[in-house]
């Protein structure tokens, strides 16, 4: 038996601890929800490849360059580092495209309400992608630069630079076209999941600005390239030139290659021919050939520079014409020089809008707020002119303004909290709120649920300095919990003539809480006879508390049943200003009171011996006198103790009377609750509920 429990642990030992009936799918057999975090991150990972593989399949125009007097060249070391980044990128689009065979798509003809249905069958997946974009997708994602450059062109019979260059500059051009035409679909996709491509501001207008420099990028290589063909070309008309009979040397195209150098009759053919300098854009008088627009590449020796200065000098000139719009370029009467600089004009005309409208738009989000203030602040300033306001009410006016501005920045905080669904609201609430609530004494005493409930319907409320948030008499229509700030409670008791009781609010107290009693009191329904101020507050510094309303409160009172608590009724006692107003008057009126009485009883004292003297003065006569007085005095006594009690009967019935008639004032079903002077306050009613 005592092998028992040792069996039954070591034959259910290899249960699993946690038992579900839903089958766990391996990461890499998931089919993934197109809205999901992961592939919305996978869509900026994918948008910044095809921005860089944009950005490299042009390298590969500077391939070629002049490696001597009337030969060209291919600079291998920068393609070796043009082809590892370019297989990286591939390597990417190759992941994308098996990304999309997993990614669901929503049904068609699911649309019609919400997000639609995704369809999550694998086949039907691959059915519509191969059927879309597939084609694009693959033609993007192959290698064809690096097969050309590294395994067809070393196989050819004839492998030059210029037949590498043509072949390489056409491969390229070919396969920009579908890189360049799918980031349209990824950019679509990230703007229908997340709104907007970048997320701030200063980020959309660097990513435009990215984009106008990818197109000067572009453009610049494209010229350079366009530079050697036409330097290549000019070369080979004056080598057909001298390839006859009666030339000696004859000229050989394969003279043109750098791979030449050092052969004995290439160097005998250079020391005779003319192709160098009938070829020279430094001194353009040929009339059979121009350079037109490509000059530049040989007078400033761009060609033959090194990579850097090179790639910055065609940056910096396809900048400047995508920006002058081809203004400036001098061409030749060839046709497609012509186009091509056609095409630098609409092209620039096109980027150039492009650039500034997003530019503008997106640094125009940054300070639309700021504007807008601008607007209202102009406004109100005009009105206050037309409407002639005094200038110390229009410096208050400007006051309150610029610090609203400063504590909210412009932003409508209710109408973005409304527009949240009902439990998200909530956590917001009581996530800005419910710190600095609990720092009012108060509400510490509360439970979180009712906290909760409050927290939801509290309100921002700012004030300026000097400024009368309300006044003796007036309806209270809210409950104000300061949280920084101080304020000047003061009353008169009704215009009370020689009475002022003046305190100061600071952080954690609050104000208002007549509105307290009206809403505890279930006959209050009406929310038309709102209860009257006892005190006026004023604001001594710049104020910020919130506020809870009338009605937000009246909602809260009658929902909560747990206001009737002792604990919360003597917190409300104890932090009451309106409370301790009257407990101060009490004890003052108390102690008056009780001085008055001892100064009653001391003068009775006082009277009592006196009379004592005068009998005893009057009691040294004869004894019949004495006997006489003494029974005088016995009934002097009885009477004056009758006196006393019918003195002190009358006065308890005047001060029974007086109570009853103030008792008579204060009607509990009085919505209103005007305060009695001095008398206790009407308390809350806390088990009403």
């Amino acid at each position: 038996m005592n092998n028992l429990p040792f069996y039954g642990s070591s034959r259910f030992g290899n249960f699993p601890k946690t038992f579900s009936l839903r089958r766990e799918v391996p990461w890499w057999d998931q089919i993934l929800d197109p809205g999901s975090s992961i592939v919305s991150k996978w869509n900026y990972i994918i948008l910044i490849t095809c921005l860089i593989a944009l950005f490299l399949d042009p390298l590969y125009f500077y391939l070629p360059v002049i490696g001597a007097p009337a030969c060209m060249q291919i600079d291998l070391g920068l393609g070796i580092i043009v082809t590892f980044f370019r297989t990286v990128a591939d390597l990417f689009f190759f992941m994308h495209i098996i990304l999309k065979f997993r990614t669901a798509f929503v049904a068609p003809n699911s649309r019609v309400f919400g997000k639609g249905e995704l369809v999550m069958d694998r086949r039907a997946i691959a059915i519509r992608y191969l059927k879309s974009s597939f084609a694009i997708d693959l033609a993007a994602a192959l290698p064809l630069p690096q097969i050309v450059i590294w395994f067809i062109i070393p196989a050819a019979k004839s492998p030059t630079a210029a037949h590498a260059n043509h072949t390489l500059s056409f491969i390229v051009l070919i396969q920009y076209v579908p890189r360049f035409f799918i980031m349209f679909p990824i950019n679509r996709r990230i703007i229908k999941t997340t709104g907007v491509v970048a997320k701030t501001a200063w980020s959309g207008a660097v990513y435009n600005l990215l984009l106008y420099m990818l197109a000067s990028h572009i453009l610049g290589s494209s010229w350079y390239v366009l530079s050697i063909q036409r330097q290549y070309e000019c070369w080979r008309i004056q080598c057909a030139k001298e390839m006859n009979a009666t030339h000696s040397p004859s000229c050989n195209p394969y003279f043109l290659d750098c791979s030449t150098i050092g052969k004995p009759e290439r160097n005998f053919w250079l020391k005779t021919t003319r192709v160098i300098t009938n070829c020279d854009a430094q001194n353009d008088d040929n009339k059979d050939f121009q350079f037109g627009m490509f000059s530049d590449a040989f007078t400033n020796d761009v060609a033959s520079s090194a990579f850097t200065d090179k790639y910055f000098y065609c940056l910096w000139w396809g900048l400047k014409n995508l920006s002058s719009y081809g203004q400036n370029i001098a061409t030749s009467t060839l046709s497609g020089e012509t186009l091509f600089c056609i095409l630098i004009c609409i092209c620039g005309l096109v980027f150039f809008s492009h650039l500034i409208g997003n530019m503008q738009s997106y640094l125009q989000s940054t300070t639309a707020r700021i504007e807008e203030w601008r607007i209202r602040r102009r406004d109100t300033e005009e009105w206050m002119r037309h409407r002639q306001l005094p200038q110390e009410l229009q410096d208050r006016v400007r006051r309150f303004v610029h610090y609203k501005w400063i504590a909210t920045r412009g932003v409508d905080e209710e109408a973005i909290l409304k527009s949240l669904p009902l439990d998200l609201r909530r956590q917001i609430q009581r996530h800005l709120c419910l710190a600095l609530v609990r720092r009012v004494p108060f509400f510490a005493q509360m439970d979180d649920q009712l906290l909760d409930a409050i927290c939801e319907r509290l309100v921002s409320s700012l004030n300026t300095s000097d400024a009368y948030l309300v006044r003796e008499g007036d309806p209270v229509n809210e409950m104000l919990f300061i949280i920084r700030g101080k304020l000047e409670s003061s009353t008169t008791n009704g215009g009370r003539t020689g009475f002022f009781n003046s305190i100061t609010l600071g952080p954690g107290d609050f104000c208002g809480e007549e509105l307290l009693t009206w809403a505890l009191i279930p006959t209050s329904n009406s929310s038309l006879n709102l209860p009257l101020s006892t005190r006026t507050v004023k604001s001594l510094t710049e104020v910020e508390a919130f506020a809870l309303r009338a009605r937000d409160l009246k909602f809260v009172a009658k929902q909560f049943k747990r206001l009737h608590s002792k604990k919360l009724q003597h917190a409300f006692r104890y932090y009451s200003h309106q409370w301790r107003t009257w407990g101060a008057c009490f004890i003052q009126a108390a102690w008056r009171r009780f001085k008055r009485r001892k100064l009653a009883m001391e003068l009775a004292r006082q009277e009592s011996l006196y009379d004592m003297q005068d009998i005893n003065e009057d009691g040294e006569g004869s004894p019949l006198a004495e006997d006489g007085e003494a029974s005088l005095s016995d009934n002097a006594n009885n009477a004056q103790h009758l006196g006393v009690t019918i003195l002190a009967s009358k006065f308890a019935k005047n001060t029974r009377r007086g109570a009853q008639r103030m008792i008579s004032r204060i009607d509990p079903d009085d919505s209103s609750l005007k305060m009695p002077k001095m008398f206790k306050p009407m308390e809350p009613d806390f088990s009403a509920l």
